[in-house]
């Protein structure tokens, strides 16, 4: 799958959902957070076992679902103001091993 075929499935999905348009940007990032929120959870539990700490535990397998919800998030907020993460990402992470000096980039 690639990040444009993601953007295609979420216009889609979109239209299909909020056919009246009315989910702003601003509920976007919030929906953002919260899956945010939910896989720091995942992860707490998981070094919690990790550490041996009593507690309720839980798994990789739920991390990855919480971890493409935030994509999916992350692509709809970047759709709500035209971003291209295709472009935006690459031009990102070069940035960044430019300016602390190293050689891999996208």
């Amino acid at each position: 799958m690639t990040l444009a075929q993601l953007r295609q499935a979420n216009n889609a999905r979109q239209l299909e959902w909020d056919s009246s348009n009315q989910i702003t940007p601003l509920y976007r990032a919030t929906e953002l957070a919260g899956e945010l929120g939910e896989a720091l959870n995942v992860v707490k539990k998981l070094e919690r076992e990790r550490l041996g700490i009593k507690g309720s535990r839980d798994t990789v397998e739920h991390l990855a679902e919480e971890l493409a919800d935030i994509l999916i998030c992350v692509d709809l907020l970047a759709a709500d103001y035209d971003i291209d993460l295709s472009k935006a990402l690459p031009a990102k992470f070069n940035a960044t091993s430019e300016k602390i000096g190293l050689k891999t980039r996208l």
